[in-house]
């Protein structure tokens, strides 16, 4: 049994808070044991064994046990930290924000409500991933499409809650979310939208309703526990064509990005293009040892073998046009005359026994794999963390920030490895920072690079979309506008709709009054 406790709750009080937790769930669904506790720790993280491990888990099955389990969290005021079905992996994992917090994991909540064919869309609860959603589509004979994100074990809503995006038309998963249901902190259910409306058919057709939005405010955030969510689905288009596109040049990264964005804007391109750099591309074939053994980021002598070996770029670039074959040739005309005209530019419509293009095109089209995680391969020792900020599709800006982090990459000894996923008018720069973690002085070295790269990024006016538990609060502060009104915002929130402040202390760096001076 974990020696674990919450902060202030002694040792017969937590076992009669858990008793009665039992008596709502079900006593094998309340876990105090080390070994079922230990799937809630980050495998991979930059912080030594030890941190971040709860104190218990409870997972209730459906809504009403929510609503108990809520009641007895705060009577004992016992903080939890709420997870669906998906990993969170590179963002802190599945673990606790601060150690004690109990876990309260929506894994049995895994129903696909619904699917509408008609409207294209469907609704799941909190445990439902996209190989579920997938594989339910493909049963009923659906021709609907999902979007995943790159490892398909991960939760259709958690995802969405955390900002997520995939890689289809449908990729920011936030803006394709259509209302929500709700258990606030004192067991009150809320459904947003036309959910509101009695008997309504609509809830999943429209965001809109009379008065504010309030689906929002439930992601990366504290201030509820989300039970349902609608999801749009993509129909399935009557042709699809995808496209690599290699660039030889690291500031190549300037002119594609320049030549993407009116592609972009104007939907002609209308998925999440993403522009990889090297090793992120070549991760999924072969290991850095296979080609260098020493220590440092490596020679460019190396990553010019490494793209000639696997016939690379230094950028490579991914996008798929979709629609009626006659618009897809007219739009494709376009395309390659605004990208292929970037000298040394080289087309793939097809790459033959590449795990890389093949992962990619799968997931261009809706269908989740895995195939992405076997990058962690490169370094080996399975760590990983990943840096997140945004910019515009703005071809000197990306270029900038690509320029600061793998300056400040190099300075700490590691390879720059990273991607550009391009959406409308944004670009999210995810930065895997990979180590080794049985070697202490380059986990170390992980999160001190990373601490620098939130506030280097800040003053350069770039801001994180999505920080890892570690950094939450670092990443907070640096949004501080008018003294930090934004955050001072959610923290009035966070007063109102938990006054107990039990549900997820710390969440995005958002505490409740009683824990904000420890903070």
């Amino acid at each position: 049994m974990s020696t674990l406790r919450p902060e202030g709750i002694d040792a017969r009080t937590f076992q009669k808070a858990l008793d009665e937790l039992g008596a709502v769930v079900g006593k094998d669904w309340v876990f105090v044991d080390e070994l079922p506790l230990s799937t809630y720790r980050d495998a991979y993280s930059p912080l030594a064994d030890g941190e971040l491990l709860p104190s218990a888990a409870v997972a209730p099955a459906n809504v009403e046990e929510i609503q108990r389990a809520l009641k007895i969290f705060n009577a004992y005021k016992l903080p939890i930290w709420t997870l669906g079905n998906g990993r969170n992996f590179a963002y802190g994992g599945p673990a606790p924000r601060r150690s004690g917090y109990v876990m309260f994991d929506l894994k049995r909540m895994n129903r696909v409500l619904e699917v509408n064919e008609k409207y294209g869309y469907a609704l799941v609860e909190p445990g439902v991933t996209y190989f579920q959603l997938h594989r339910h589509l493909r049963e009923l004979g659906s021709k609907l499409w999902i979007d995943p994100a790159a490892p398909g074990w991960g939760g259709v809503m958690g995802n969405a809650l955390e900002h997520g995006a995939g890689y289809t038309p449908y990729g920011d998963h936030f803006v394709m979310q259509c209302g929500m249901e709700v258990v606030l902190a004192d067991g009150q259910i809320v459904r947003t939208g036309q959910g509101a409306i009695e008997g309504s058919k609509h809830w999943q057709v429209t965001k809109h309703a009379a008065g504010p939005h309030f689906d929002g405010m439930f992601t990366q955030s504290n201030f509820g526990v989300v039970t349902k969510m609608g999801m749009w689905l993509m129909p399935e288009p009557p042709g699809y064509k995808p496209f690599m596109i290699t660039y030889q040049r690291e500031e190549d990264l300037a002119a594609i990005f320049d030549a993407v964005r009116p592609l972009k804007v104007s939907s002609i391109i209308p998925n999440a293009a993403v522009a990889v750099d090297l090793l992120w591309e070549v991760s999924a074939k072969t290991t850095r040892r296979h080609y260098y053994d020493g220590k440092g980021p490596l020679p460019d002598s190396v990553r010019a073998k490494i793209a000639a070996d696997h016939d690379l770029g230094m950028w490579n670039f991914y996008a798929a046009l979709y629609g009626p074959p006659a618009i897809i040739e007219n739009n494709w005309k376009l395309v390659e005359d605004a990208l292929m005209s970037i000298p040394g530019a080289k087309l793939y419509l097809n790459r033959d026994n590449d795990p890389a293009w093949d992962y990619r095109v799968r997931l261009m089209r809706g269908e989740p794999n895995m195939t992405e995680f076997s990058i962690m391969n490169w370094i080996g020792g399975g760590g990983h963390i990943n840096f997140s900020p945004i910019s515009a599709p703005d071809g000197s800006e990306a270029l900038s920030q690509y320029n600061l982090i793998k300056r400040r990459c190099h300075d700490y000894g590691f390879d720059y490895i990273g991607e550009f996923l391009v959406g409308w008018r944004d670009m999210h720069h995810i930065l895997m920072i990979m180590y080794d973690r049985s070697d202490e002085a380059m986990r170390n070295g992980a999160y001190e690079l990373f601490g620098k790269l939130v506030d280097e990024a800040a003053e350069a006016g770039f801001g994180e979309y999505r920080a890892h538990l570690a950094f939450m609060d670092q990443v907070a502060k640096t949004y501080k506008h008018n003294d930090g009104a934004l955050w001072d915002l959610h923290h009035r929130l966070k007063d109102v709709f938990d006054p107990n402040g039990i549900l997820s202390p710390g969440k995005q760096g958002i505490w409740p009054q009683s824990m904000r001076g420890s903070v």
